[in-house]
């Protein structure tokens, strides 16, 4: 079984967030996400979901809640969720726009009734514009930000799974947004909604790609460039033993290690930076690193400053002995899962066990 990080270690108000109270409207994808991070960072989290969905607590995304199940169409329950929101100092939601105004729960009824919260709206288009209402997934909201059409290879873009929509351009902007809203409620006493968009936070990622391309250091077109697999010193390569290795090698420092432990003496690797050369670069490399198993290359490169590593499954990672030796990973309930990240020296991260709530209960325990 794997440890817990040190740096984690549990206890009831550990993480900088303890204190802070959240209500989540159970969803899928970037919002639960957001919700877990939070709760690992200390805030108390309940989750509002339907009837009967608590049976299965023990999600990786699903950590350190506390769960309530109701029917948010019923008249009575809807009082005693705003009841609750009255003592929360967040509101993380990931309907489509007009479903909470629907339910009687929108910004205006809820600030209303409690003016310093942060409302966390998590949607794939945003509140509004043309397609606020289409449905969507990862990929689609990607699409438009011009992110995916710059990822695979020459023959038609990869979907990178749903790293870059749900996860980086939506949970991690909620919860930066949510963040930064609860700091300023705290000077001015004010809460405010916060519009979060998967596809206006992948825009955001691909901020430093626009700026390359405004200055003509990055090009359209999948593998032409020296970030898409395009260079020679910067891509994924087969081994003998059919695993594949990463290099990273852009620096001239790095390259020139990067010769040296592979043993690159042909002159034509001297042209590092001209882009015509590549392919033909790449090819050679290819050859020599299928000449050597990836345990072979972890032995002559990793710890170097050549920018290497293995590639790994998911199964294999938990084993590499740097992550290993950092406890990055933990196994709760016999699932191995990431340990909460980031790692704070005073008020350590935890992964709490989550458990089924009564919301009269809350409400009484969470009045201001």
């Amino acid at each position: 079984m794997l440890d817990k990080p040190a740096s984690h270690a549990a206890t009831k108000t550990s993480g900088p967030l303890a204190g802070f109270r959240i209500v989540e409207f159970a969803g899928i994808g970037p919002g639960p996400f957001a919700c877990m991070m939070l709760a690992d960072m200390g805030a108390e989290v309940v989750t509002l979901d339907r009837v009967g969905a608590a049976k299965n607590m023990k999600s990786v995304a699903g950590r350190g809640r506390k769960v309530v199940e109701l029917d948010l169409k019923d008249k009575a329950a809807i009082a005693q969720v705003l009841d609750l929101l009255a003592g929360a100092d967040a509101l993380i939601e990931g309907f489509r726009p007009g479903v909470m105004e629907r339910l009687g729960l929108g910004p205006d009824v809820v600030l209303a009734r409690n003016p310093k919260l942060v409302y966390g709206r998590m949607t794939g288009w945003g509140q509004e514009g043309p397609l606020a209402n289409a449905a969507g997934h990862d990929i689609n909201y990607i699409s438009i930000t011009g992110a995916l059409a710059a990822i695979g290879p020459k023959e038609k873009p990869v979907p990178p799974l749903n790293l870059v929509g749900d996860f980086g351009g939506g949970a991690l902007y909620l919860v930066v947004g949510v963040l930064a809203a609860l700091l300023e409620a705290q000077k001015s006493g004010k809460g405010q909604v916060v519009d979060t968009a998967m596809c206006d936070g992948a825009a955001s990622l691909m901020s430093m790609f626009f700026d390359m391309t405004a200055i003509g250091r990055w090009t359209e077109g999948r593998e032409q460039n020296f970030l898409d697999g395009g260079a020679h010193f910067y891509g994924v390569y087969e081994c003998s033993c059919g695993n594949f290795i990463s290099i990273g090698s852009i620096e001239p420092q790095f390259y020139a290690l990067l010769r040296k432990h592979a043993d690159l003496t042909d002159a034509d690797f001297d042209a590092q930076m001209d882009r015509k050369a590549w392919p033909a670069l790449k090819e050679k490399l290819t050859k020599v690193f299928k000449s050597k198993s990836r345990a072979d290359w972890c032995k002559i490169m990793e710890g170097t400053d050549i920018c290497f590593a293995p590639i790994l499954t998911m199964a294999e990672a938990p084993k590499h002995p740097h992550m290993a030796a950092r406890k990055v990973f933990v196994e709760r309930h016999g699932v191995t899962q990431p340990a909460p990240a980031p790692r704070f020296s005073r008020t350590p991260s935890s992964i709490r066990e989550p458990e089924k709530s009564d919301i009269a209960q809350l409400v009484g325990a969470w009045k201001r």
